[in-house]
């Protein structure tokens, strides 16, 4: 197998299949990022084949600094918020500065989160509304800040922390209700 420079360059040089083999290494990941910015695999599908278009046409700006995976991530996270941005003032439901903040961000029911299936987890992110999703993903998988999201989705900084606040209300609930329908279904 070559190694991430080796395969660049022959990418680079036109070789199709190094580009097959680019595709191969990276697209599972890659897929996976797409996964949770948008609704549907389908949706996620056509958002991965614009990113390998993406990727392919600027590899040349790569630099070869720092990681290709983090690079190719960070190229999907863009194109995925970009897929959105046209229609990205109504993303955001409801969203009032007045709304009480979480009182800890990193407050999470990681105990009851991993009693869920990866898949039914990711099912219950995509059903989130547009703008909970996108800035729970932002700031739980990409590790964004408040001020960073804000400045990336051209919204305030409170609008983020209401939307992050809402969706971690909204998958909490569907959590609880899905817990609630194992437990049913265990005892019937």
């Amino acid at each position: 197998m070559r190694s991430d420079d080796k395969l660049i360059k022959d990418c680079l040089s036109g070789n199709k299949q190094a580009q097959y083999e680019l595709y191969q290494r990276f697209s599972g990941v890659l897929f996976g990022i797409c996964l949770r910015y948008v609704r549907n695999r389908a949706e996620a599908e056509d958002l991965l084949q614009e990113a390998f278009i993406k990727i392919f046409s600027r590899l040349d700006s790569f630099g070869f600094k720092g990681s290709f995976e983090g690079w190719l991530k960070r190229l999907v996270v863009n194109l995925a918020i970009n897929f959105r941005r046209d229609n990205l003032k109504l993303l955001f439901v409801s969203t009032r500065a007045d709304l009480p903040e979480p009182e800890n961000d990193e407050e999470t029911d990681s105990a009851e989160m991993i009693s869920l299936p990866q898949q039914k987890l990711l099912q219950m992110i995509q059903s989130l509304p547009d703008g909970y999703r996108l800035v729970f993903n932002l700031y739980v998988f990409e590790n964004l800040s408040h001020q960073q999201i804000a400045g990336m989705l051209e919204i305030s900084e409170n609008t983020s922390k209401t939307q992050l606040m809402k969706a971690r209300k909204k998958l909490k609930n569907m959590v609880e209700a899905e817990l609630a329908q194992q437990h049913i279904s265990v005892k019937s």
